[in-house]
């Protein structure tokens, strides 16, 4: 069988050294910390299937049942498109 993505409008914020502090508010009480490697500043997250990295560029997704995960840019940008106005259908 195959099967459809059922569109679903979500929140997300790309990450880099500017957003770093964008990030933490909107990911509010999740856990996460904060480590250096040699790509940059690196947010770990505790997510529904465990612990998460996010490097410079990864998008923060905010999920259905308002948990927080990271995404790749590239996945990000072939699996959602900027919406303008959402009535919530949710």
């Amino acid at each position: 069988m195959k099967y459809r993505k059922k569109p679903v409008v979500i929140e997300a914020m790309q990450y880099n050294d500017k957003s770093a502090e964008e990030i933490v508010k909107f990911i509010g009480n999740t856990k996460h910390t904060w480590s250096m490697n040699e790509k940059g500043a690196v947010l770990y997250l505790d997510t529904l299937e465990g612990g998460h990295e996010a490097s410079q560029n990864d998008w923060i997704i905010k999920g259905v049942k308002n948990e927080f995960y990271p995404i790749k840019n590239d996945i990000f940008l072939e699996t959602f498109e900027p919406v303008s106005e959402v009535s919530d259908e949710r």
